[in-house]
């Protein structure tokens, strides 16, 4: 779902690790990447909040339209905002465990 929706990729796996299965999915290069694990001993029931939320900004909006489109396509739900600010430039999609994804119609920069 992550990997049609935003184009990341499987980048490493593993199994019972410590009784733990996980995926690390994605970008070559990347100093990043999302990290699904499953505990095999302790199964946890998803419990998102409408202020969890990875959020990625891409500024060129014809790749933005692009991304959107495909966030549909695999299987996402477009969701409003809890916090309206991403309502302006972004749209906001749960996955199928409540947790959220937006995506951010702009720039963005570390200010240090």
């Amino acid at each position: 779902m992550y990997c049609r929706g935003l184009g990341l990729r499987v980048i490493g796996s593993f199994e019972n690790h410590d009784g733990f299965d996980g995926v690390m999915l994605g970008v070559a290069g990347a100093i990043y990447h999302l990290e699904f694990t499953y505990s095999r001993k302790h199964p946890v029931r998803p419990a998102p909040t409408v202020e969890d939320l990875a959020v990625f900004y891409i500024p060129a909006e014809s790749e933005w339209q692009a991304t959107c489109a495909s966030m549909l396509a695999a299987g996402f739900k477009q969701v409003t905002a809890f916090n309206p600010y991403w309502e302006v430039r972004g749209r906001t999609y749960e996955d199928r465990d409540g947790y959220r994804v937006v995506l951010q119609q702009a720039e963005w920069s570390l200010v240090e």
